[in-house]
Formats: structure tokens, C-alpha cells, sequence
């Protein structure tokens, strides 16, 4: 299985990084179609919906007259997309085929995966007998296909964030899933190309785990403990030192002192070379009923705890809050009363006073 990088908006449909997001640009229809394939609405069958993402909806789709299985992202109108896509090519990026320019049917056609996402195949008993050697390659093809996006393409793209034609640190729109964001895609601060790198460690814990990330956790609070509590995924203590450390670099909290994939790929070929960890990660990998249990579910429920004490402060603080805010309105309201009636209050108790 060739493992490929997928540029769809918010889409699983290649043992890839996913939900790659591309930026909303304005331009021109006039200068659409000149670099990529025009195709007839007419001249695509449309089976099942697949996927779907913030920008539109996909489809597995034929394309007739050239009797070919493709995939096709529905969108409401064309922008910067087609024209970003068309200058792609390289062996772990999905191809583009073309672009559906009559309105109101606009869409993308591109080639169609249909080994299906890594997610779901990971979620899948299939993914029980899953090796180093396969991890190490669908590893080897992302980062190859991310290298190509970064250091090759003409363009950069950025993982949950915006594709522009240009290379320099840009602001993203926070459009992904959290737990694959980095600290500073959440907090929608100015991003480099290793906010890539973040989500690329995320897909390596998947993919040695088999688990869901941070799951049962709802995506805010996944945001908070990213974010302010600085909680990364957890790494189990029998994983090889190797993946750990590979992992470890990418989530750095510090964009600037995460590796470019040139370096990720450079770590793996050393890697791959290694005849110990060959037998070191199955190992590690047959015994996850181990350490599944014992530390990747022990620390889920502490963040889960800690996330709960979170939300019982909150609730002590609005309580006191109120209270604050009652005896202030009954201050306001002894401060508002005549004076006259003060006077006559106090005239009245000190003749009370003597007559006593």
C-alpha cells in the first residue's frame, strides 16, 4: 500500500496526514481552467458521499468518458483550490485529474484512494497485525509527500490551516480537529511549516498505538490541555527510545525547535537501518494490551480528572461571583437611601435612646 498525502479540505481518503485544509482566495474566474482540465458536470457518475469538510462535501464518483474511479469534492464555488492543486505532482500526493467549473456544480476531481482512510483502517482489527516495516513505510511516504509540500512544491501548505502561494510564516484559520493542531494553529497565532510537523507526530502515535488521540475528550478541552497545561499524547515507557524521541521533537512547544522534514526523513532512513529496533517495535507492538491499559487509559483519566477540577473551580469562582455581585447591588442600595430618612431614622432611635 502506497501511503499519500491528501490535500482534500477536511478529508480522510488516503493513509495520509488528514484534513488538510486550503485557504479561501478570491480571483478571477477568467483565469481558471488555463493550467488543469475542465470537466462536464455530465461527464461524472456519482456514487456515495465519503467525506466531508469545512469547504464541501466528497464523493467516490466515475469519470465517464474516461471510465476512471475519482474522487470529488463538491464545493459552492472554485477558488484558489484548482489552481493549487494543478501545480502538484509527486508519487505520495493524491493526483489532481481536473476541476468542474459550471455553476452552481463546481468541483474538485482528483484521484480516488480507495485503500480507504488511515484512521479507519487503524480503528479495524486488520491494523492488529501491523509491523514496523509497514509503520516505517507509510512513516517514510508521509514524510516524503510533506517534504515534497514544503521544500519542492510552489506553494506552502500548512496541516488544519491555509495553502498560499508563497513560503513565509503566515496567519491560519482554525479550521481542523484539535488533537492533531499545534499549540499555536489553536490559539491562531502565526504558523511556520512545522505546525505540519506537530500533526505529523500525532500520526505517528496513531499509528504506533492504534489508539484514538486524547480520546473521550471533547475538542476545547483537548484545546486547554494543549494549550495552557502544555499536555501532550502519551508516549508509552516500552515504546523504542527511537519513535519516543522522533515524537517528542515534533510537539514541541516552541515551533522553531521542531525538525523540517528533510530531518524527520534523515532520522527515519537511520532508523530503518537499525537491525535492533526491528524486533524492539513488534515486540512493543504485540504487547499493547500491556501498556494500553496500564499508562495511555491511566493518563486519558487524569486528564479527564483534571479537566473536571478545571470545571468545579470554574463553577466555585461564578458562584462567588454572584455572591460578590449581590452584596454589591445591596451596597448600591443602601447607598441610594434619602438622606432625610437617614436623619429621621437617627433622630428617632436616639429619642428612643434617652427616653430609656
Amino acid at each position: 500500500r502506497r501511503s499519500r498525502v491528501c490535500v482534500f479540505t477536511g478529508v480522510e481518503v488516503s493513509r495520509s496526514l488528514s484534513e488538510k485544509c486550503v485557504s479561501k482566495c478570491h480571483y478571477a474566474m477568467a483565469s481558471l481552467g488555463a493550467s488543469f482540465v475542465q470537466i462536464k458536470f455530465d461527464d461524472i457518475l456519482f456514487y456515495e458521499n465519503c467525506g466531508g469538510g469545512s469547504f464541501g462535501s466528497v464523493y467516490r464518483a466515475r469519470w465517464l468518458s474516461q471510465d476512471k474511479e475519482v474522487a470529488v469534492k463538491k464545493l459552492l464555488k472554485i477558488e484558489k483550490e484548482a489552481e493549487i492543486l494543478s501545480v502538484l505532482s509527486h508519487r505520495n500526493i493524491i493526483q489532481f485529474y481536473g476541476a468542474v467549473l459550471e455553476a452552481p456544480n463546481y468541483g474538485i476531481v482528483t484521484e480516488y484512494a480507495s485503500g480507504g482512510s488511515l484512521f479507519d483502517y487503524l480503528s479495524s482489527a486488520e491494523s492488529e497485525d501491523i509491523s514496523m516495516k509497514q509503520i516505517m513505510t507509510w512513516a517514510m511516504d508521509i514524510a516524503r509527500g510533506m517534504h515534497y509540500l514544503h521544500a519542492e512544491a510552489p506553494l506552502t501548505i500548512c496541516d488544519f490551516g491555509a495553502s498560499k502561494f508563497q513560503s513565509h510564516t503566515t496567519h491560519m484559520s482554525l479550521v481542523g480537529t484539535f488533537p492533531w493542531m499545534a499549540p499555536e494553529v489553536i490559539q491562531s497565532l502565526p504558523v511556520s511549516e512545522t505546525c505540519d510537523t506537530y500533526s505529523y507526530g500525532v500520526v505517528l502515535w496513531e499509528m504506533l498505538t492504534r489508539e484514538v488521540p486524547f480520546k473521550g475528550l471533547e475538542g476545547l478541552q483537548v484545546a486547554w490541555l494543549v494549550v495552557e497545561k502544555s499536555e501532550r499524547l502519551t508516549i508509552p515507557s516500552s515504546c523504542p527510545a527511537s519513535f519516543a524521541c522522533l515524537m517528542r521533537s515534533c510537539w514541541l512547544t516552541e515551533p522553531k525547535d521542531r525538525p523540517l522534514f528533510k530531518h524527520i526523513l534523515s532520522t527515519l532512513e537511520s532508523m530503518w537501518s537499525d537491525s535492533h529496533l526491528t524486533e524492539e517495535c513488534n515486540t512493543f507492538l504485540h504487547n499493547k494490551a500491556e501498556w494500553s491499559r496500564c499508562e495511555i487509559e491511566a493518563t486519558l483519566e487524569r486528564l479527564k480528572r483534571l479537566e473536571r477540577d478545571l470545571s468545579t473551580k470554574e463553577q466555585e469562582l461564578k458562584e462567588r461571583e454572584r455572591r460578590l455581585k449581590m452584596w454589591e447591588r445591596k451596597l448600591i442600595e443602601q447607598s441610594n437611601t434619602p438622606v432625610s430618612l437617614c436623619l429621621s431614622l437617627t433622630a428617632a432611635h436616639g429619642g428612643l435612646d434617652s427616653s430609656l
